[in-house]
């Protein structure tokens, strides 16, 4: 790194809630996978442990993600998937929508535009 040029800090935060039976996450900044992936998953195996097996992840704060971040979420689904449960993605912002449609994962994944949306199904 050269001197007198500062280094972008991605940072993301979560929150995470069980409502109705399902592990609702909250996701706001940049999702590049390193320690939050971590940190995405060890919530998912808490709430899975409980018999939790919706999870709805509320990107609409997501800025950006990258292919580690991409690798969490496609762990998040396998893991609910292997238990017969399901994971949806709440209100994508436009730039992650057309990541989710360039790499065909908006196939894979449930979008949804609401927790009511997920609930009904």
């Amino acid at each position: 790194m050269q001197e007198g040029k500062l280094r972008k800090q991605t940072i993301m935060n979560f929150a995470q809630e069980i409502k109705n039976k399902s592990l609702i996450l909250r996701i706001s900044g940049d999702l590049i996978g390193e320690d939050n992936g971590i940190q995405l998953v060890g919530a998912v195996n808490e709430a899975m442990s409980h018999d939790v097996l919706t999870c709805i992840i509320d990107i609409s704060e997501l800025r950006y993600i990258n292919s580690s971040g991409i690798g969490v979420l496609i762990t998040i689904l396998t893991k609910f998937r292997n238990k017969s449960g399901e994971v949806y993605l709440m209100n994508p912002s436009e730039s992650v929508k057309k990541l989710l449609i360039i790499t065909k994962l908006n196939s894979i994944f449930q979008i949804i535009k609401s927790e009511e949306e997920a609930f009904k199904k």
